[in-house]
Parts: C-alpha cells; structure tokens; sequence
C-alpha cells in the first residue's frame, strides 16, 4: 500500500516543495491550504510536474479549531493511513489579532494548530507505524529566554511580533521533544527542524515598515523554497533517521537548541496548557505506555 503524507501550509514556499518532494518520492499526499482555487492550482501543478496523480488537497484555515477539527475529519474519511505528518503551516503578524476562538493568531495558528491536528490523528499514525511527525520550527525560537505561561497571548505586556514569532517557534520544539517522550516505543518518531532563512510568503499577513523590511530581507539573503525542504524532507524520508526521535535538526543535521527548548518542565506545562486551550485532553494512544 502507498505510504500517504499531511503536509499544512501547502500552496506556497517550503510546505508546496515539501509536498512536491514528497510526491516525486512516492508518497500519496494532502496538503492543507487556505484558498480552494489556489489548492486546486497547486495540485494540478503537482500532479504534473511529479507524475503522480495521488495528490490532493483539503480547505482550511488552521488557526481555527473548528477547521482543525474538520481537517482530521476529512482526512480520516478519505485516508486508510498515515505515515508522514510535516507540521508546517506558520506566519508573523505585525500587529496583535485574535482569532474567533479567542486565541493571540501567532499562538493559533503556529502553535494550537500543530498541537491539535497531531493529536487528533495520533492514533492513525501509531496504527500506521513506523511513521513520522516533523514540526517546522526556527532558529528564531532563540529569539525568547522561554514561554511567558504567564502571559503567553500578550494580553498584558505590549505585543511585539518577532517575540511572539519566536516564542511560538520555541512551542514547536517543545511540543515536538514532549510528543516524543509520550511516543517512545510507539514506531513513531517525532523531530522538529530550522528551514533556513527561506524566501517564502510567511510574512504576507504584515504590513507597513514590517513587510517591507521583511521582504527586502528575504530578496537579498533568503534561499529557496526547495532548499528550505530540504530538512523537512530529510526527516520525513531518510532510512537511518528511522528511530530518530526528539531532536531538532538545521540543514540535514542534529542541531542543538537554546536551553529554554530543552526544559522538561516547559514541556510537560506546555502540554497542559495546550490542552486546556483546545479543550480536550491527549493520553498516549492505545497500546503506548504513559
């Protein structure tokens, strides 16, 4: 049977290579993206440019629990298994903004939708093992001494976009390394990684001053969508990578992390708050000791 793969944040930049690399390896994929029109572009474009026809692609906007939901639902119905998930779907937001949830949207959509869409299709990964989860995260997740679970939305401290960002990133890893500790003897592996400074789109939803600099930024010193994959597809495919589990990689390679991103005690909080957050408690799946 073909081995089938989730990507999020798959119309653009490196979730569109990570899903073309995907494809051309063999895998039958779906991507999440926000716009049908530009899903069906992208898989059209796909489907072309890898000659595999078992592309496909559901609608979503990820910082929404309710689209979260309705995502792993439709994946469910559609898919027998999974065996790669690549948390990808990410932004910056220059300027604070709530989702209808009421949730701070950096910590939505770049945190909760990874947190959530995981869980709710852990089961079906563990079903399918060996498989793998790989969470985009960023070397800017140095960018923070830790997670304020003090006051993690900015609803008192003035907003500042790259602090959230960077705080949002340093959520990844330590969703990432937490997911591994509860998945250890599952088949499952789960790593997280530093795409490079990519050329992408994830500044799109800034304006002013911000996006522009942004852009400037990324023009004269980002590199490409397929190279920023590369590591995104490195963890998902490579065979020696097979039992690979908890660590955060930058171009191919183990890489270490800040000291906030090794904390077992941010880990472990960060679960709990996750799960109050969306509501719903995650105990390791069937068969996985605790």
């Amino acid at each position: 049977m073909k081995r089938v793969a989730l990507v999020t944040g798959g119309t653009a930049g490196i979730g569109k290579e990570t899903a073309r690399g995907l494809a051309r390896a063999g895998f039958a994929v779906v991507f999440v993206g926000r716009d049908r029109q530009k899903c069906e572009q992208v898989v059209e474009e796909l489907r072309a440019d890898t000659g595999n026809a078992d592309i496909a692609a559901l609608t979503a906007d990820l910082s929404r629990l309710d689209d979260i939901r309705r995502v792993a639902a439709e994946f469910r119905a559609a898919q027998p298994r999974l065996d790669v998930l690549v948390n990808n779907v990410g932004a910056i937001f220059d300027t604070r903004r709530v989702t209808p949830d009421g949730f701070e949207q950096t910590f939505a959509l770049n945190h909760l939708s990874y947190f959530l869409l995981t869980n709710l299709l852990l089961d079906l990964l563990v079903a399918s093992a060996p498989a793998r989860i790989v969470s985009v995260s960023s070397a800017a997740h140095r960018f923070v001494s830790g997670v304020d679970f003090d006051d993690m939305q900015f609803e008192r401290k003035p907003y500042a976009a790259m602090r959230a960002y960077g705080q949002s990133k340093l959520m990844n890893i330590l969703f990432s390394r937490e997911l591994a500790q509860r998945l250890e003897g599952a088949g499952v592996t789960s790593n997280s990684l530093h795409p490079g400074g990519v050329a992408s789109s994830f500044a799109d939803n800034t304006t002013g001053w911000f996006r522009l600099t942004a852009t400037a930024l990324k023009r004269a010193f980002g590199i490409s969508p397929a190279r920023g994959a590369e590591t995104s597809l490195h963890l998902a495919t490579a065979p020696e990578l097979e039992r690979t589990s908890g660590k955060y990689f930058e171009r191919r390679r183990e890489s270490p992390t800040s000291a906030a991103a090794a904390d077992r005690a941010a880990q472990k909080r960060l679960w709990q708050v996750s799960e109050e957050a969306v509501g719903q408690a995650f105990p390791p799946p069937a068969g996985v000791a605790s």
